[in-house]
């Protein structure tokens, strides 16, 4: 199945959470943090705003990083995304 995005959303993957620290301590699953940074897998076509389209920033294959309470999860083909406004994108990691 594809997933689409409408207006300036923007489908994402969440990268994996790390499980051990740097000090190498390891996490124990339920205690990992989901880490915000993800994938671009999807990008919509952008909006209009006042008659004018607003072009947008991202592409899919970009690393970003995005707001912490942002998006809606969902599940597809048992592949776990997100899709977020580009608003709450809140960098490109090059």
């Amino acid at each position: 199945m594809k997933l689409v995005p409408l207006g300036d959303r923007v489908v994402i993957k969440q990268l994996v959470a790390e499980e051990t620290t740097k000090s190498g301590i390891v996490l124990p699953g339920n205690s990992q943090e989901k880490p915000q940074q993800a994938e671009v897998i999807a990008v919509g076509p952008g909006k209009v705003v006042d008659g004018e389209k607003v072009e947008m920033q991202v592409k899919p294959g970009d690393q970003v990083i995005f707001s912490k309470y942002a998006g809606t999860e969902v599940k597809i083909d048992g592949e776990e995304l997100m899709i977020v406004r580009q608003e709450d994108i809140l960098a490109v990691v090059e």
